[in-house]
């Protein structure tokens, strides 16, 4: 028995569709990462971009459990010496970019090497329920039915 090794050429990559609608925002983020991977695929390969491309909705529909609304804090540097920036997580999620909470949840989980940021390509999140990949015809993941903790 030898390990197989999947080759890039024989990647198969589906389109998924997840709703963020109630959903709370750690636990989805954890599924999105697997599925971004690959790591739900049999022939799994850690060196390869194996995984789905994944188009998430209702981004600003999110949950997030205990005090964390009002706690959570995203930093970012504008470049500039003393320029740290700080916005809280309810202030982002009913800002103008409310996808940047579930981008940055999901990029923490994602590997951070050239083929991480290759996966990160693979993930497109919308603030509304309207997505431009109707014409991929994504198969709905429902996250909600994993787990009862999944929703609130």
């Amino acid at each position: 028995m030898k390990t197989y090794s999947m080759k890039p050429a024989e990647v198969e990559k589906n389109w998924i569709l997840v709703d963020a609608q109630g959903l709370v925002l750690g636990r989805m983020a954890t599924i999105i990462a697997s599925r971004l991977r690959g790591k739900h695929k049999p022939g799994f390969t850690p060196h390869v971009d194996c995984g789905d491309n994944i188009v998430v909705i209702n981004a600003e529909k999110v949950k997030l459990t205990g005090k964390k609304l009002a706690d959570k804090v995203y930093y970012r540097h504008t470049g500039y010496p003393g320029g740290i920036k700080e916005d809280k997580a309810g202030h982002l999620l009913e800002g103008k970019h409310p996808e940047r909470v579930i981008m940055k949840a999901v990029e923490r989980m994602i590997p951070r090497t050239p083929l991480g940021r290759q996966q990160m390509k693979n993930l497109r999140v919308y603030g509304g329920e309207n997505h431009p990949h109707d014409a991929q015809n994504p198969e709905v993941l429902d996250v909600a039915a994993m787990n009862p903790k999944n929703a609130r």
